[in-house]
């Protein structure tokens, strides 16, 4: 059951995605992201207390530091510059720059956790780092420039790398803890450093408005639903079920997914440049899960 559960999570995520693009046709980077981390929060609290446990646990108050500011870099940060990416960049190539996010882990464990690295690690981090290169000299989707292209990348890398680092730092915490009550956790976390931030910008009104029920809910709700609560789940039960490094490559079959969904509904070009970078970055992922 567990490789169907990562598999499912993939699938789930890629189709986010997809929805995800449209809604940046109408709401901002951050807009979205706050909007997606207001209605998540309130789906894992849900959860929690449907679950019967309680948000306030007798844990060390570094334990409940550690996964706030997790929360904020990995969720608040790192989803904001995603949604930029996905938006300058479009999902087929935002997908292959969202490889970059297995090498980051592992590079930042090297360095935080001390954990060690082989010689296939490196040579997979080379691969995925090749695959971006290859992407971002993909011809820019239409109404984008060269510049905006390499700048949309960027923004991808740099969300994976805060994706990545909000994971790394709350390891510790998450190796002994309750993985509901602790996505629960980041997810109010990183609400409670948006909602502020939201409050005082001038386009205010044009934030809080994205709550008010419309026709652009068929994308932002939907996909909020599919991205930051089921596909976490998925994500979580397939961890469970299954071996870590079979679960880490079934998941980053989500670039594949991406690719074809985005030529399908978002008539993204299907080229052999997004084939060649995708192999490749999927290839390094390989790597750098099984070495």
């Amino acid at each position: 059951m567990g490789e169907f559960f990562s598999l499912a999570a993939a699938l789930t995520w890629a189709a986010a995605v997809i929805l995800f693009k449209k809604s940046g046709e109408t709401h901002s980077p951050f807009t979205l992201n706050f909007f997606r981390v207001g209605i998540s929060s309130v789906l894992f609290l849900a959860t929690l207390l449907l679950m019967g446990e309680e948000l306030i646990r007798p844990v060390p108050w570094s334990d409940y530091a550690l996964l706030a500011l997790s929360g904020v870099i990995g969720i608040a940060v790192s989803d904001t510059l995603f949604h930029k990416s996905l938006n300058l960049v479009g999902a087929g190539i935002n997908a292959i720059v969202d490889c970059l996010y297995s090498p980051f882990v592992v590079l930042l464990a090297f360095v935080l956790l001390g954990e060690r690295l082989d010689i296939w690690q490196y040579a997979g981090m080379i691969l995925v780092l090749t695959g971006v290169l290859i992407a971002a000299g993909h011809k820019a989707p239409p109404g984008v420039s060269r510049q905006q292209l390499i700048v949309g990348v960027l923004w991808g890398a740099g969300a994976m790398a805060t994706l990545a680092l909000g994971i790394v730092i709350a390891k510790p915490v998450l190796d002994r803890s309750p993985v509901i009550w602790a996505t629960t956790l980041r997810q109010v976390a990183s609400l409670v450093v948006m909602l502020p931030v939201a409050l005082r910008r001038s386009k205010r009104r044009r934030i809080l408005r994205a709550f008010r029920p419309g026709p652009g809910w068929r994308y932002s709700l939907t996909g909020t639903l599919l991205a930051s609560y089921m596909a976490l789940l998925f994500w979580i039960a397939g961890m469970k079920y299954t071996q870590a490094g079979v679960a880490a490559i079934l998941n980053q079959t989500s670039t594949i997914y991406v690719l074809i969904l985005a030529s399908l509904f978002l008539h993204e070009p299907f080229t052999r440049r997004k084939i060649s970078a995708a192999v490749l970055a999927v290839a390094g992922i390989l790597l750098v899960t099984l070495g």
